[in-house]
């Protein structure tokens, strides 16, 4: 085969190897992403509180008095849930009541 032909054939071959596994890649993040927002949202609808587009439940931390759009556990835990703190076991409560300040 001519030297050229066959440099030829493997760059393209190179390209589309390249090609097929950035789709792949896309392909796998994209499948992560939807499996992570569909956890959120069920987990967030379990506890029946409002939800941001990926999901998360729109909270108001009674720790540190802010909004934060969390993940849930399925306990109904947030994400950034600390059990030694007070006001954390206050706030996993009032999910778990439905009471938790939400925005």
């Amino acid at each position: 085969m001519d030297d050229r032909l066959e440099r030829f054939l493997r760059s393209k071959l190179r390209k589309a190897g390249k090609k097929v596994e950035e789709r792949r890649r896309s392909t796998n993040d994209q499948i992560s992403d939807a499996k992570e927002a569909y956890r959120n949202a069920r987990d967030t609808a379990l506890a029946d509180l409002p939800q941001d587009e990926h999901g998360r439940a729109k909270i108001v931390c009674r720790r540190y008095v802010e909004r934060r759009a969390v993940r849930l556990d399925p306990e109904g835990r947030p994400a950034c849930f600390d059990p030694d703190h007070p006001d954390c076991e206050g706030c996993v409560e009032d999910v778990r009541d439905g009471r938790v300040e939400t925005w």
